[in-house]
């Protein structure tokens, strides 16, 4: 299974469009917006994928985005999101939250956690946990995202 990672959107749907390309060239299957979506334009950007979105700092109010996440199809986990794919169990939020990142690293119960926020491009592990931060689509230097390949737990960053 091939999965995008994306987080840090911001509304600009002018900066999402190079990203999108790459998850269609990529063959992805399903992706994880790690927050900060930012708008209900760049929701409607995902359509083509089963997407899962979780809120970051500047997603309120919640309202307009848990309605246009809605109205798409797609799916709405507030501000943590956790999934079994592949047999694996990954959690995603977009990592504001700075204890409650590192609780979930720390507690050993998830095989993959991805955030968001730095929009800085990073992975690293955490005894068997593997964190990924895919980096941002806006206000970042490059421009990135990630792409998972499940079971392995490959990730690949892009830059855009």
């Amino acid at each position: 299974m091939i999965v995008g990672i994306v987080s840090d959107t911001h509304g600009h749907v002018e900066f999402t469009r190079p990203a999108l390309r790459i998850l269609e060239s990529c063959e992805v299957e399903l992706v994880l917006h790690c927050g900060d979506i930012g708008s209900p334009e760049v929701v409607a950007c995902f359509r083509a994928w089963n997407t899962h979105f979780v809120f970051g700092n500047v997603d309120t109010p919640y309202a307009p985005l848990r309605a246009a996440i809605q109205a798409a199809g797609q799916t709405c986990h507030e501000r943590f999101g956790s999934l079994e794919l592949a047999g694996r169990r990954i959690a995603f939020m977009h990592g504001d939250d700075v204890h409650r990142l590192q609780d979930t690293i720390e507690d050993g119960q998830h095989d993959l956690v991805c955030y968001g926020h730095t929009h800085l491009a990073e992975q690293h592990r955490v005894r068997s946990t593997l964190v990924v931060n895919p980096g941002a689509l806006y206000r970042a230097t490059p421009h990135s995202l990630a792409i998972l390949r499940l079971p392995e737990l490959e990730v690949t960053h892009i830059n855009l």
